[in-house]
């Protein structure tokens, strides 16, 4: 983004004041001292608050957090009986297909049956993307939430950098060619991967598959197993250096290691 001529202030600790010019331009003071002067235009991202207080909760018995979401449990249920909440109110994941999960779920359970009465959604591992200039892809947990959740020693990071071969034939010099970045994030004596990360182009298209093998318990051996396709940007996680060192552990309920032979549906 810098390349492309994007200025970025980084640990401003947000804004202290903006104040209007004699010349009808904006000046932009930041919490950390600097000044952006010259400004036409100023767009802020503030956050947002769920929108519930026409519904009157305290009136149903509702209760909300210091924030206003609206408190549930596991199973969508609020501290009043027959009233259920998902999505944005409830401040859990903010995605519309988080919230499309959560009231498919939440159906179930009611009406679908003795078979769903213990049906719910999972808030782990949820893929996310920012749709910025390259794309960002996330599932799991970052480096820190690792380190603080197992400990640094019971964690391995494997990295890559390379530039998309998309961009092998343009005729700019190497350093200006839009880069991948890549991290795999693995706990434990088997490797099991708690954390994906891609900044490059396809991040999004690459990650909603990645993220299956999350949620299936995927270890390092497992990304190892899977053949690469070549040329792919996405070849470069399962062919992640050091590669084939891993302990040969699967978190998959039919182990694809070692030459095994392709599962097979119950009869």
């Amino acid at each position: 983004m810098q390349r492309q001529g994007i200025n970025i202030y980084r640990n401003t600790n947000g804004v202290e004041k903006i104040e209007l010019d004699a010349d009808g331009l904006k000046k932009v003071t930041l919490n950390n001292g600097e000044v952006i002067e010259g400004v036409e235009c100023v767009l802020m991202a503030i956050g947002r608050s769920p929108n519930v207080e026409p519904l009157n909760l305290p009136a149903s018995g509702v209760d909300q957090n210091k924030k206003g979401y609206i408190v549930t449990d596991e199973y969508s249920k609020t501290s009043a009986d027959s009233v259920f909440a998902l999505g944005d109110v409830c401040g859990n994941v903010e995605l519309t297909p988080m919230a499309i999960a959560a009231g498919r779920r939440l159906s179930d359970r009611l009406f679908g049956g003795p078979e769903h009465k213990d049906a719910k959604v999972s808030y782990d591992n949820v893929a996310t993307v920012v749709f910025a200039h390259p794309p960002i892809g996330t599932i799991g947990l970052t480096e820190p939430q690792a380190i603080e959740k197992y400990g640094e020693d019971n964690i391995k990071m494997y990295r890559s950098k390379f530039t998309n071969l998309y961009y092998g034939p343009w005729q700019v010099e190497a350093d200006d060619k839009p880069k991948t970045g890549m991290k795999l994030i693995c706990a434990g004596e088997e490797e099991l991967v708690v954390g994906l990360h891609i900044i490059g182009m396809g991040a999004d298209e690459m990650l909603q598959g990645f993220g299956i093998a999350m949620k299936m318990g995927a270890t390092k051996a497992d990304f190892d197993s899977c053949i690469a396709i070549h040329p792919t940007a996405s070849e470069e996680f399962v062919t992640m250096f050091p590669w084939g060192l891993s302990k040969q552990e699967s978190g998959a309920k039919h182990s694809p290691l070692n030459g095994a032979s392709r599962p097979e549906p119950s009869k």
